[in-house]
């Protein structure tokens, strides 16, 4: 009885004065309706079926009117409402009921360091975007811009911002060490990243407020200085770092939405992905430059400079080690030989020692070894940047005989790229505190794209020609807005955990060395790789992830130019997926009177056919191939228009017809 009434207490206090329903329960009279001064209520009103109460007893005393008889009541209670059916009534007794499923104490709650009460812990469950999966424990919350997480982390949600709950946000809540603060809280490090792709300027000590609605400022200031949640590709960027972004449904009050849908619908996504030096960082500087008026900032021409200092320090180095290295095995060499003649080209020294191709005179020596030194100290960043008074030095040491000879042999030296001689030539510029890297500098720069960080480009193609003649639907093509987004080169399975984000892209360009056939690296196993292997292998992890698989695959074979200087020397049958190729046996490595194609024509092709034939017996679609030269314009331009057209070809046509096993089909790109 007692917990019949316990549960519908607030529902007879609404409709029933204590007055009248005491003077009706006591009257002996059978008249069907009873007046009240407050009230009319009549025995015929209709009463929810579940409101039954047993008025039955030894005594009929009636136990719970002497209850209800001694219960004061407010004038909050409802009083004004006459009835109410069996759906008011649940709703007035909902809070308790979902309380009681999920077993949730408002004790047990902590926001921003204080626990709440029950109205609190109403109102933060029955918000529009409450926090998902609430348990008990310490939780922060920043009510101007609705983010909210665990004490000591990084947010993990964006809830109804500006809610009455808790306390206020103390600036350790997720433990930060940035220096920057977000609405009086130190962010995360993953926090201070994503500012910074979104072109926020972030110097240590910074203080910004950030509005429901993504809008951000200075604090304390007034002009609003752009909005978050407005910037291209930052939901792909807080998706990477685990980092929210507000739903659509969170600004369904009629605020205005972060980015503009259809907006986003008309931009195709291209996704740009291979292993390192595949050349997809080469691929997307060059598209910055060609399709961009201001490829890079100021920022990033600043950073560019120092990257590119240090780097020439670094192939120098690598080049000094690798003449010594040289010129030590030529020595041994003579010394088994017991030719003690002059053989080769001599240094400037005294002559009282064997000389080789590889020796500098002893000048040259003290210096170079010296420098090695200053150049080991700037790898580690344990001095500061170089200057100037280094520069004579490496351009003299770059331009001796012995110098040329090893950088001839760059195969055989670690970590020294075709692209150091054009670094070499200009040291003496690129050393001058007043160097700016100029576009071409920028392209052919190592490591200027992070290898561990996500980044995209918007672009169009070339205006449309004024011709009156052109179509609708070619004029469309020109206006075509694309975006390449270029995926993080992490590790072999890291790659594979985030590529869910990428199921809205158009197209997957893969991208795969050609020369990387006789390169070989030791894995975490301590086994010997080949790398194309490896690029075959991570290839099949990609193209069968549940993510792409409606997506159409283009796969750039890369460095077409080094490839064929390459094969011409090395055997492509080192690579063990490829022991099968086999020349023709007449061919000859100039054009023959009878082959119209030279062998690195050959190679490509025949690579392009293993790939195809893999991607048809993993996906049962085709796959389109092209080759590239990352380091010229017009090739990474007809890369990218070739998109375009397969892109074009899928919208018009679908597929009518299976070119999967058809090997002797290319396209013109392809050829």
């Amino acid at each position: 009885m007692s917990s019949i009434y316990n549960n519908w207490e607030r529902l007879v206090a609404a409709t029933l004065r204590r007055e009248d329903l005491w003077k009706m329960f006591h009257d002996h009279s059978r008249t069907p309706s009873v007046s009240s001064r407050a009230s009319d209520f009549s025995l015929t009103s209709p009463i929810p079926p579940d409101m039954i109460f047993d008025f039955s007893g030894p005594d009929h005393s009636y136990p719970f009117l002497h209850s209800l008889q001694s219960t004061s009541y407010s004038a909050f209670d409802l009083a004004t409402r006459k009835s109410s059916t069996n759906l008011e009534a649940q709703q007035i007794v909902k809070p308790e009921n979902s309380n009681a499923v999920h077993q949730l104490s408002p004790e047990d709650i902590f926001v921003n360091g204080r626990s709440l009460n029950r109205k609190e812990l109403i109102v933060l469950q029955s918000c529009p975007s409450p926090p998902k999966k609430l348990k008990p424990g310490n939780y922060w919350y920043d009510k101007g811009s609705g983010f909210w997480g665990k004490q000591g982390q990084k947010p993990t949600q964006i809830i109804t911002p500006l809610l009455k709950v808790g306390d206020y946000l103390k600036s350790n809540a997720s433990n930060g060490r940035t220096e920057v603060y977000m609405n009086g809280r130190e962010i995360s490090k993953a926090e201070l990243r994503m500012l910074k792709f979104a072109g926020v300027r972030c110097p240590s000590n910074s203080h910004f407020w950030v509005n429901e609605d993504g809008s951000y400022q200075e604090e304390g200031m007034i002009n609003i200085q752009g909005n978050l949640w407005r910037k291209a590709g930052l939901k792909l960027i807080c998706a990477l770092l685990s980092l929210p972004f507000p739903s659509k449904s969170f600004y369904s009050r009629g605020d205005p939405l972060v980015f503009d849908y259809l907006e986003q619908k008309a931009i195709q996504k291209l996704l740009l992905i291979g292993c390192v030096r595949s050349g997809t960082s080469t691929i997307f500087k060059q598209a910055k430059i060609v399709y961009k008026a201001r490829p890079f900032s100021e920022d990033e021409r600043e950073n560019g400079k120092l990257l590119i200092q240090r780097n020439l320090y670094g192939y120098i180095g690598t080049l000094v080690k690798g003449r010594v290295r040289f010129e030590e095995e030529c020595l041994n060499e003579l010394k088994k030989k017991h030719s003690y003649d002059e053989t080769g080209v001599t240094g400037c020294g005294d002559g009282n020692d064997e000389k080789t191709m590889y020796s500098i005179c002893p000048r040259l020596k003290i210096l170079s070894d010296w420098l090695l030194n200053i150049m080991e100290l700037i790898v580690l960043e344990a001095v500061p940047t170089p200057n100037l008074a280094h520069a004579p030095l490496i351009d003299e040491l770059w331009r001796t005989a012995a110098f040329q000879e090893t950088f001839n042999r760059r195969s055989e030296l670690e970590r020294l790229p075709m692209v150091a001689s054009y670094f070499l030539e200009q040291a003496v510029d690129i050393l001058k505190p007043d160097y700016k890297p100029s576009d071409m500098d920028i392209l052919y720069a190592e490591g200027f794209t992070s290898s561990n960080g996500l980044s995209y480009v918007d672009f169009s193609f070339t205006e449309p020609p004024d011709d009156d003649d052109i179509d609708s639907e070619d004029l469309h093509d020109f206006l075509q807005s694309f975006q390449l987004i270029r995926s993080p080169v992490k590790g072999y399975e890291e790659n594979l955990k985030w590529l869910e984000i990428f199921e809205d892209v158009g197209i997957v360009i893969f991208c795969v060395s050609l020369i990387d056939y006789d390169q070989f690296f030791i894995d975490s196993n301590g086994n010997v790789v080949n790398q194309m292997i490896f690029n075959r292998m991570f290839f099949e992890k990609i193209v069968t992830h549940p993510t792409f698989d409606q997506i159409d695959f283009l796969l750039l074979l890369t460095k077409f130019d080094l490839f064929e200087e390459k094969i011409e020397q090395v055997p492509l049958s080192l690579c063990g997926w490829f022991d099968d190729f086999h020349p023709p046996p007449h061919y000859e490595s100039s054009l023959g009177p009878h082959y119209e194609s030279s062998l690195g024509q050959l190679g490509f092709h025949y690579i392009a056919v293993k790939f195809k034939k893999l991607y048809s017996a993993l996906t049962g679609r085709r796959l389109y191939v092209s080759s590239v030269n990352c380091l010229e314009v017009s090739s990474v331009d007809a890369a990218l228009k070739y998109v375009r057209e397969i892109l074009k070809w899928k919208k018009e046509e679908g597929e009518y017809w299976d070119y999967s096993t058809d090997e002797s089909f290319y396209s013109d790109e392809d050829n």
